[in-house]
C-alpha cells in the first residue's frame, strides 16, 4: 500500500470516529499514530471523558475485535490471559482464552490491578503473547492496548512500575471537550427521538495490517536520526530528572515519527513528525527528582524545555 493511499485510509477512520467522540482532533490522530506504529496508548484522565467510547469507536470503524477489562484489586492474571480447564469428555485440560485476546483491549484503571496481574500485561505488550501454565500462546494481530488511569483518585491503586511505563508507545489525555463539544453532549442526550451518531466498519484487519507495514519503509535521514537520539540523551542531563529515556524510549520515539509521517501521507519523517510526538512519547518515561516533585515539574516541561535547546536539523523535501 502505498503512503498516501494510507493517510487516506486512515483519514476516513479519524473522520468515522470523530463523528461520534467529541474530542480534540490532534488526539485522535495521536491515537490513530500509535496504532499504525503498532504501539500502546495510555491514558490518564479523569473519569466521563469518553475513553471506553473512543476505544470502541476506534476498534469498529477499523473492523477489529474489541474487550473491555475493567482492572480491580483482585484481579487475577488467569481472569485476563485464560486459564486450562479440565474436560470431563475427553479427560484433559484445554485453553480457554481470556479478554487478552482480541484486537484492542481497553485497559480500564489499570493501576488498580496488583502487581503480578500487571505483569502479565506487560508480557502480552511486549511479547504479543501470554503464558499460561508454562505454555505460550500467541495474541492477535494486530495487538493494541489503550489503557486507562485516574490522576486525581490514587487510593487503593498499584502505581505503574517504570518497566510498564515504558512499554506505552505515548501516554497522553482526551481533556474536556470545549463549550462547542459539551453543548453537543446535552444536546444528543436531550433529543431522544434522533439516533445518537455511530460508527460504521471503515477497515478490516488486513487492511490495518497493510497499513502498519508501510511504516517500516518510511525513510529518516540520518541528521534526523541523530536528533531523535540526542532529544532522549539530553533528558538525562537535566537536573530536574533522575532517570531520563531509555533506549527503548528513543526506539518508540523513532517508530511514533514514522507513524506520524503515514498519517500525514508523506514516505519519509520530518522534524515536525519528531516535535508533534515526542511530549506523548517521552514525558511519561521520565522520573523526576525528589525537588523537582516538591515544586512540581511537570514532565511535559521538561520535554519541552529540551525541545527548546536542541537544534532542528535542515532536512532535503
Amino acid at each position: 500500500m502505498q503512503h498516501a493511499e494510507a493517510a487516506s485510509r486512515l483519514r476516513d477512520v479519524l473522520d468515522e470516529v470523530s463523528g461520534a467522540v467529541v474530542t480534540r482532533e490532534e488526539f485522535l490522530e495521536l491515537v490513530v499514530t500509535s496504532l499504525v506504529a503498532d504501539g500502546h496508548v495510555l491514558l490518564e484522565d479523569v473519569p466521563g471523558t469518553g475513553k471506553t467510547l473512543t476505544a470502541r469507536s476506534f476498534a469498529t470503524a477499523l473492523g477489529l475485535d474489541f474487550s473491555r477489562i475493567q482492572f480491580t484489586p483482585d484481579l487475577l492474571p488467569a481472569d485476563i490471559t485464560g486459564s486450562n480447564i479440565y474436560n470431563e469428555s475427553t479427560g484433559e485440560f484445554s485453553f480457554s482464552p481470556g479478554p487478552l485476546f482480541a484486537n484492542v483491549v481497553l485497559a480500564d484503571e489499570i493501576n488498580r490491578a496488583p502487581p503480578k496481574t500487571q505483569a502479565a500485561l506487560l508480557e502480552a505488550m511486549g511479547e504479543g503473547q501470554v503464558s499460561v501454565d508454562g505454555t505460550t500462546h500467541d495474541l492477535p494481530e494486530p495487538f493494541f492496548v489503550i489503557a486507562t488511569q485516574n490522576p486525581v483518585e490514587q487510593e487503593g491503586t498499584f502505581g505503574l512500575p517504570e518497566a510498564q511505563r515504558d512499554r506505552f508507545m505515548v501516554k497522553t489525555d482526551m481533556g474536556y471537550p470545549d463549550f462547542a463539544g459539551e453543548r453537543e453532549l446535552i444536546d444528543r442526550r436531550a433529543e431522544r427521538d434522533t439516533q445518537i451518531p455511530t460508527v460504521g466498519r471503515v477497515l478490516d484487519p488486513e487492511t490495518v495490517r497493510e497499513i502498519q507495514a508501510t511504516v517500516e519503509t518510511v525513510d529518516m535521514e540520518e541528521r534526523l536520526r541523530d536528533y531523535v537520539v540526542e532529544l532522549g540523551r539530553r533528558t538525562r542531563e537535566d537536573d530536574r530528572v533522575d532517570v531520563g529515556v531509555s533506549p527503548r524510549g528513543i526506539q518508540k520515539l523513532f517508530e511514533a515519527s514514522r507513524g506520524a509521517a503515514v498519517v500525514q501521507g508523506r514516505d519519509y519523517v520530518v522534524p515536525d513528525d519528531v516535535k508533534r510526538v515526542a511530549g506523548p512519547a517521552l514525558q511519561h518515561r521520565l522520573v523526576l527528582t525528589a525537588e523537582a516533585n516538591v515544586r512540581g515539574v511537570d514532565r511535559a516541561d521538561v520535554i519541552t524545555d529540551v525541545l527548546d535547546g536542541l537544534d532542528v536539523p535542515a532536512v532535503a523535501d
